[in-house]
């Protein structure tokens, strides 16, 4: 009875998954299966290419640790077979080192012994005997050892490799390999081994034997190792020192580079410093190599692809469907949200269609509006004749493509302005059957309009009441765009007096920012964002025409049709040059009165020094004529006494020349000036009024000075005045003897990035209090009870007229004040001011 029930219950599991499957695809909507059934094949070819690839990757795999692991049992073959082989040179480098400790080998048969090993094992080069004080005793090499590598007998080591081995050999007591490292630019390094020497149980010396690491490759390497891979010595830093790496490999079939197959082991006894790599190219050519592989991917790939395809063919035309519907929902809900009102009226002019927006402008109803003939209930009564010749002709096609203004009447009875715009209704087979309107409401931008042109009124007569001339004209055209009263009244109506402004002015556009095509004005092609955004630039010209001074300022502005314009402005600014030519004027006769101030204050001391040579001549004649009275003189003592009273009367007429230099200058006349002559004058005039007030005056001029462009008495006359203003404080401070000193110094300096040359007056007076310092150099300000104030400030408007600056300061020593310094600097002549200067020196002035 047990057993019927047992195969019934099995059966009942069997078939509950089915039939769970068969439910749930059952469920699915039609569009899920058809998705599912087209996603079933790709599925199962994709398994089916990842099978094949983990197959060939897995086969793949397998060679590739074959290949590693035959290499790195040969690469530790030939390690042994190299190491076995240094070993037996050590053994025998071993025995000659105890017959040296043991003296039964002596210096001349130290070579006879050597000589056998070097010449029948190729990777010795040279074997050496070095005593306990590093000195080469005997060596032997073979041939092939460079001169550089040479050991010659009876000289000391250098310090270096050796050396440091030498003294762990002497330390240990036990052979020892060193290091060999790779150097660029030198031979190849050489594998030492040092054996130490023990007679008698002291240290004696060393064997130093020196390998060649090219030749312990080759000759120790088995041959049938060498065939296979590429084998190389690398030194402990990975640097080669025999032999040559294989490069990365390019495979025609892969767009990258494979490494070689590699495995490296130290070589004992020398350990990590000496390292054995074997290199050898992978012989399968992979997954990706394979014939097999790239047929089964395309045949799944091509497969795929036409089970794909014909899926989203079929979404395609289910999509396009959704798209349609969307499409008509989507039109019709734009139609009912757009503030632009739409009608349509067939060919009798009944209207058949309007939207939400057209019923929500006018008031009405769609079913009211609908089916309307004309006279429609929208239009304002007392215009049914215009709105009929409106649409006589709508219906005919003289359409307007601008649109055309027309009052509308809401159903409350309010009216509104609304521009319609018409367009043919064509139906899909091409046939019109209507009209198409749109009416847009432009109450407020008709609103707008008029405010805009009144205030467009007001600015047109602010700009023609300016009392600036005000002219705008396109770049590249002689079209005037605007012009106010001002211009018109000088000018006229034309675009000359602009371009005229323009012109002397000298604010055309000179140099304009790179940019793309799409940034250049179309007539000029010239960019319009760096232009409109470039400052205004001031000028002022003279016109002889109107006979006035005009200060001119432009900028460029993109006008109201898009083209980039240039707008000028010309303000009248004749009475204010009339003003700064009469200041200029009066500025130079105050430095002429100045200069005649200074001269009267300094008249007693110009008396002294031109009484000397005006003595020296008199007691000279007088002298002479005593002398010829008496018959007491010779010619040549007649001579010498007219020469030396001739000399005096130079001197005194130059003293009464430069004075009167100094005094009658008045017209400002900038020249190259030179510094050391320029100084050399001031000095000696200066230096009669401080030998007055007894303080010694010192100069310092730096050698070989540029040239200055300036007016040299109008520098000399600061320069007087500033030494001056320094005798006169060491007066008032009752300094000593020893203390009354003035210093001018004129050196080169750098003042923000360029040359200029630094004049400084420096005193050893009080100095000058904090609030004197505040208005130093301000009009009619003196600290002298009977000045007059004019002075510093005449120099700083000569000194600032140059293009310089001027500065005082005191000076300190700690806390006391021991003199005060005045200084100022002037600019180097440029290449210009010469060509200006050499213009100026050719043209020929009258100089009264």
């Amino acid at each position: 009875m047990e057993s019927p029930v047992a195969p019934s219950s099995t059966v009942s599991a069997v078939k509950t998954p089915a039939r769970w499957w068969r439910a749930w695809w059952r469920s699915l909507s039609p569009t899920r299966q058809d998705r599912f059934a087209a996603l079933a094949p790709v599925a199962s070819v994709l398994m089916f290419l990842a099978a094949i690839v983990a197959s060939f990757w897995y086969l793949r795999t397998e060679e590739v640790e074959r290949e590693k692991e035959a290499l790195r049992r040969d690469v530790e073959y030939a390690q042994q077979r190299v190491r076995l082989r240094l070993l037996e040179r050590q053994e025998q480098i071993m025995r000659i080192a105890r017959d040296l400790s043991n003296q039964d080998v002596e210096r001349a048969d130290f070579g006879s012994r050597a000589e056998p090993l070097i010449s029948q094992y190729p990777e010795l080069q040279a074997i050496t005997w070095i005593d306990e004080r590093r000195r080469i005793r005997a060596s032997h090499a073979a041939p092939a050892v460079t001169s550089s590598q040479l050991r010659v007998g009876g000289e000391v080591l250098k310090p270096g490799e050796t050396t440091n081995l030498f003294n762990a050999v002497r330390d240990l007591q036990q052979p020892l390999y060193s290091q060999p490292t790779a150097t660029e630019g030198e031979s190849a390094p050489l594998l030492q081994l040092q054996v130490p020497l023990s007679p008698q149980g002291k240290f004696g010396g060393v064997v130093l034997a020196e390998y060649s690491i090219d030749s312990l490759l080759r000759y120790g390497t088995p041959t049938e190792v060498l065939a296979r891979y590429a084998v190389t010595l690398l030194d402990g830093n990975g640097r080669t020192l025999a032999g040559t790496p294989l490069p990365p490999r390019t495979n025609a079939l892969l767009p990258w580079t494979t490494k070689a197959n590699q495995y490296e082991i130290p070589v004992s006894p020398v350990g990590n410093g000496l390292v054995m790599r074997a290199q050898a190219y992978r012989t399968s050519l992979g997954v990706v190599g394979s014939g097999l592989f790239w047929l089964v991917g395309t045949l799944s790939v091509m497969t795929a692809w036409m089970l794909i395809a014909t899926w989203r063919h079929t979404r395609r035309r289910l999509q396009a469907q959704e798209a349609l519907v969307a499409e008509t929902n989507f039109r019709r809900a734009m139609e009912n949200s757009i503030l632009t009102g739409m009608r349509a009226l067939d060919l009798e002019g009944r209207i058949t269609y309007v939207n939400a927006a057209f019923c929500q402008m006018t008031g009405w109803t769609e079913a009211e509006l609908v089916g309307q003939t004309p006279p429609y209930s929208y239009w304002p009564e007392g215009e049914y004749e215009s709105l009929h010749a409106n649409l006589r002709d709508e219906l005919s096609g003289k359409t307007v493509p601008g649109g055309f203004q027309v009052r509308v009447r809401r159903k409350s009875g309010t009216l509104f302005d609304a521009r319609l715009y018409v367009s043919p209704l064509i139906d899909a087979r091409g046939h019109q059957t209507g009209w198409m309107t749109s009416m847009t409401d432009i109450t407020e931008p008709n609103r707008v309009r008029e405010q805009l042109t009144a205030s467009h009124e007001r600015f047109t007569i602010v700009l023609e009441a300016l009392d600036a001339s005000v002219s705008v004209a396109p770049l590249g055209s002689e079209e005037l765009l605007f012009a106010n009263r001002l211009y018109r009244q000088w000018f006229g109506s034309q675009t000359s007096g602009h371009l005229q402004l323009v012109a002397q002015a000298g604010v055309l556009p000179t140099s304009y920012s790179s940019g793309g095509m799409d940034d250049e004005d179309g007539l000029m092609g010239l960019p319009t964002d760096s232009l409109t955004s470039a400052r205004s630039e001031n000028a002022e010209i003279y016109l002889p025409d109107l006979g006035k001074w005009l200060e001119v300022r432009s900028r460029y502005l993109n006008w109201v049709d898009g083209r980039l314009a240039q707008m000028v402005i010309a303000t009248d600014i004749t009475p204010r040059r009339q003003a700064e030519e009469q200041a200029a004027r009066q500025a130079e006769r105050a430095q002429s009165v100045s200069r005649l101030i200074t001269m009267g204050e300094m008249a007693s001391s110009v008396a002294h020094e031109l009484n000397q040579p005006l003595t020296a001549i008199s007691n000279y004649c007088s002298g002479m004529v005593s002398r010829i009275q008496g018959g007491q003189i010779s010619e040549e003592a007649l001579l010498t006494a007219l020469q030396k009273t001739a000399h005096q009367a130079q001197r005194a007429g130059q003293i009464i020349q430069r004075i009167r230099a100094f005094v009658k200058k008045s017209e400002p006349n900038r020249t190259l000036a030179d510094v050391h002559e320029m100084v050399s004058e001031a000095v000696e005039l200066a230096d009669i009024e401080l030998r007055r007030h007894n303080v010694h005056l010192t100069h310092y001029v730096a050698a070989r000075l540029p040239q200055v462009m300036a007016d040299t008495i109008l520098i000399e006359q600061v320069l007087i005045n500033l030494m001056k203003n320094g005798a006169e404080s060491i007066a008032q401070a009752h300094r000593p003897p020893s203390g009354r000193s003035v210093e001018l110094r004129v050196v080169p300096r750098h003042v923000d990035g360029r040359g200029v040359i630094e004049f400084s007056v420096q005193d050893t007076g009080k100095g000058l209090a904090p609030e004197v310092l505040a208005h130093l150099f301000e009009a009619f300000f003196s600290t002298k009870s009977e000045g007059m104030g004019m002075g510093l400030n005449l120099c700083r408007s000569i000194v600032e007229s140059h293009q310089g600056r001027m500065h005082a300061e005191n000076l300190y020593n700690g806390s006391e004040v021991t003199g005060c310094r005045f200084s100022f600097w002037l600019p180097l002549a440029t290449a210009a001011d010469a060509t200006i200067n050499s213009a100026a020196t050719s043209t020929p002035r009258t100089i009264a």
